[in-house]
């Protein structure tokens, strides 16, 4: 029996490549977007999705408490800021460990997306709020629109996508620059956990992931920005 909910399965649009067999398609998004004011797009980090709350800090599975080695970091930035926690359930993508894409502006090792209390999943807004208040910072926020039609809708996602990351992204085999991992687009607003997969919603882009075995393997650290010569003037 978990201690913690684990974050929700993020539905794909019916146009994202990037899909697996186990994911799922939200082929009915736009009568769901077409019921929210305001989209808030990010930038789809390549990391680990680790949820940190009173109880601990938990990665994918929220069973246990994780004792990876690449959460070390994280795990003793939480042991400092646990009593201030209270029903904060603050997930972000953990970028300490290099998965199948580097990025080359990171600024700190954790980046925000998500804040959940009880039953809620709070607005962009308290995301961005609580994020700065505990000193992270938020996934690169890429733009807010208001829907008005699908045609356009889905040409602004498939520009985004097209772009480099934010933080400056590089293919770890080739060494060469690369396109961001994909989105998320998100509500902007608050909503409830039931209604989770109406109001957040993703794009992959194809052969996203490049190496045969799996990255916890071999893995890495990520440097910082400042750790990059070239970067520091």
């Amino acid at each position: 029996m978990s201690i913690s909910r684990k974050y929700g399965r993020t539905y794909h649009y019916p146009f994202s490549p990037g899909t697996t067999s186990d994911d799922r398609i939200n082929h009915q998004y736009w009568s769901d977007i077409n019921r929210i004011d305001t989209i808030v797009h990010t930038e789809k980090l390549d990391g680990e999705n680790n949820c940190l709350s009173w109880y601990g800090v938990f990665a994918r599975s929220h069973a246990a408490p994780t004792t990876s080695a690449w959460t070390q970091n994280i795990r003793e930035r939480w042991a400092l800021m646990k009593n201030d926690l209270g029903d904060l359930e603050i997930f972000g993508e953990n970028l300490y460990a290099i998965h199948s894409i580097a990025y080359r502006k990171l600024e700190h090792h954790f980046y925000v997306f998500a804040v959940r209390i009880q039953d809620m999943w709070l607005s962009w807004e308290e995301v961005k709020f609580y994020a700065s208040m505990f000193d992270f910072p938020t996934v690169p926020e890429l733009m807010v629109v208001k829907p008005s039609d699908e045609p356009s809708f889905k040409e602004q996602v498939m520009t985004l996508v097209k772009q480099p990351s934010a933080l400056e992204s590089y293919d770890i085999l080739t060494e060469k620059p690369c396109t961001c991992e994909g989105l998320v687009s998100r509500n902007a607003n608050a909503y409830a956990v039931q209604e989770f997969e109406h109001n957040v919603f993703k794009y992959v882009r194809k052969g996203h992931v490049k190496t045969d075995e799996h990255w916890t393997r071999n893995w890495r650290r990520a440097k910082l920005k400042w750790e990059y010569p070239s970067l520091t003037n």
